[in-house]
């Protein structure tokens, strides 16, 4: 058993932290479109832990005879993720605006090493977007007081403070750059720089901040600028939509909730190169229906006898520079009878 784990491992060496190397279009179209329940792998006690070929990745044992294989939180929380913008009171802790990030971009929610734990399963309260006037940069879940909030994934806790209006507040970072924020908490169980795993407890819902009564204010956050959660969670259901979330600039406004469609959900997991075919195709479909309706339009004279450039642009309310420029002819030019003349 033990050298077949070896064996496997040399496949998860393959697996980096960094999620880019992963975004293969075969992986979008398959894995990454998967949706995902919650699980919660410190729910079966575990006997050991193997090395593997990269020192991220480990294999673990469990006592029921199965195995899987985790991110090591001591190389995870190397990676610079957790080191730039690292500011444990701001509450954005970067210096850029919405505008500057790309217009789209992929990143890997959960991948074959993590795990995601639903915050918790119920009908949102309140939605993302404008409340009386002001910004709500995430969505509002009814959450009795005392009751314990799991982390959603695993990464590392940036804040853990009182931070004005969200009361108890908790944010941690995650490996992908996503940020994900529980707010309004009656009591906090983690501390900056604690790493946690998807569904560890870290802290109690209450209702403390500015709020009108017992809640958990959770929001999802990239570089600092906050999208709808329902993005990337359908909290009815408690799964997770998709692995991997494929981002456009438009979901950072802040009147742009998750709407569900078909044709968007397959627009959004198109590879680059069937965006550059559907781009191409796209093109030519405009430029034909532009043809289209210039042929449309095209109207024709046939030249009698007596006619006169000058005679027929009055005719048809035009000039004669405009006849000689759709006929490619000159005003000296001798017209002949049955000659055909396009005047629009």
């Amino acid at each position: 058993m033990r050298r077949f784990l070896l064996i496997l491992a040399g496949l998860a060496a393959a697996v980096t932290v960094g999620a880019q190397d992963r975004q293969t279009d075969s992986l979008r179209h398959s894995f990454g479109r998967q949706k995902l329940t919650s699980s919660n792998r410190k729910s079966t006690p575990y006997a050991d832990t193997l090395d593997t070929g990269n020192p991220a990745v480990k294999v673990v044992l469990y006592n029921n005879g199965t195995y899987r294989y985790v991110k090591d939180p001591a190389k995870v929380v190397e990676d610079s993720v957790f080191t730039a913008n690292w500011d444990t009171r701001a509450v954005n802790p970067y210096r850029e605006e919405p505008e500057d990030l790309p217009d789209r971009f992929s990143i890997w929610i959960v991948d074959t090493l993590d795990s995601y734990c639903c915050p918790y399963q119920t009908r949102p309260r309140s939605q993302y977007g404008y409340r009386h006037g002001r910004r709500h940069q995430g969505i509002d879940l009814p959450y009795p007081t005392g009751t314990p909030v799991p982390a959603a994934f695993d990464g590392k806790v940036r804040i853990s403070d009182y931070v004005g209006g969200y009361g108890n507040l908790v944010v941690i970072r995650h490996a992908n750059g996503l940020e994900t924020f529980y707010g309004h908490l009656s009591r906090r169980d983690v501390q900056s720089g604690d790493w946690v795993n998807a569904g560890d407890i870290i802290g109690l819902g209450g209702s403390t901040g500015r709020s009108t009564g017992p809640h958990l204010h959770f929001e999802t956050r990239y570089r600092g600028a906050a999208f709808d959660p329902a993005w990337l969670i359908d909290f009815e259901t408690g799964t997770l939509r998709h692995r991997l979330l494929k981002i456009r600039s438009w979901y950072f406004n802040p009147n742009q909730r998750y709407v569900q469609s078909v044709d968007d959900e397959d627009e959004i997991f198109r590879t680059d190169e069937e965006d550059r075919i559907a781009a191409e195709e796209q093109a030519k479909k405009e430029a034909a229906a532009r043809a289209a309706a210039e042929a449309a339009a095209m109207r024709y004279h046939t030249v009698r006898s007596g006619d006169t450039l000058s005679a027929i642009a009055r005719k048809y309310h035009t000039s004669v520079r405009e006849l000689c420029r759709l006929n490619g002819i000159k005003e000296t030019s001798i017209l002949r009878v049955g000659q055909r003349l396009r005047v629009r």
